[in-house]
């Protein structure tokens, strides 16, 4: 979804990792081998991210919770562009670029506090290394995000696998986990991926195209129930 945003993805034609290597720029050892590379390189993101907006798929989805008693958003992008589009229950597996923490500490810091440092920043407490709050290769997901992110796709009676590869685990076998455990499965992306077999329905075209529609569609079949039921 963030692609349609204007944020670089990390696969496909144009992914970032095409220009430079994994183990280079997200990985804690490189971290500490040299922090000003690291920095730099998330600095740049982080400036580039900054200057992008939601696009209509964001704002769709945020739409969508407000309609539903039970709506929540598990993503893979470290972007915030969820939580800026309005949608309040985000599941954030791989981190999120706009917070940072010490290494030593732990101490949390908004982007804003340290975007002026042209070194890897240090801490005001205790002087570590400051680092992205997003998970690294090699890394563990945070345990309390994919815990409930495995709740949410078990209890899911509609599952929307949006823009994904299909291929980083374990976040793709969370379409799995819903279609096993009974939910309508759903794919929207520009091409088909591994899980459009086992999808109920794929729908191939941009998000921000796609779930606008279904949000006036569900809209549309909203309006008519209540008209229904008033008469």
């Amino acid at each position: 979804m963030s692609a349609e945003s204007g944020v670089p993805t990390f696969r496909g034609t144009d992914g970032i990792w095409k220009k430079f290597k994994p183990e280079e720029l997200a990985d804690i050892d490189a971290f500490i081998r040299n922090p000003d590379l690291v920095w730099e390189w998330y600095k740049h993101r982080k400036q580039v991210i900054a200057g992008v907006q939601p696009n209509k798929g964001h704002y769709a989805l945020a739409e969508m919770e407000r309609h539903s008693t039970s709506f929540i958003v598990v993503t893979q992008n470290i972007d915030n562009l969820h939580h800026r589009a309005g949608s309040m229950i985000v599941h954030e597996l791989h981190g999120n670029i706009e917070r940072n923490y010490c290494i030593q500490c732990g101490k949390y810091f908004l982007s804003e506090d340290i975007l002026i440092e042209d070194h890897a920043p240090r801490c005001t407490v205790c002087g570590g290394l400051i680092r992205p709050d997003v998970v690294w290769f090699g890394e563990d997901l945070p345990v309390e995000a994919w815990n409930a992110s495995v709740a949410a796709a078990e209890r899911a009676g509609v599952f929307f696998s949006i823009g994904t590869s299909a291929v980083v685990y374990p976040a793709a076998s969370l379409p799995i986990i819903a279609k096993r455990a009974g939910a309508y499965l759903v794919e929207i992306n520009i091409e088909q991926t591994e899980i459009s077999r086992r999808a109920d329905e794929v729908l191939l075209g941009q998000s921000g195209e796609i779930l606008p529609q279904l949000l006036d569609a569900y809209r549309r079949t909203a309006f008519h129930q209540q008209h229904n039921h008033s008469l």
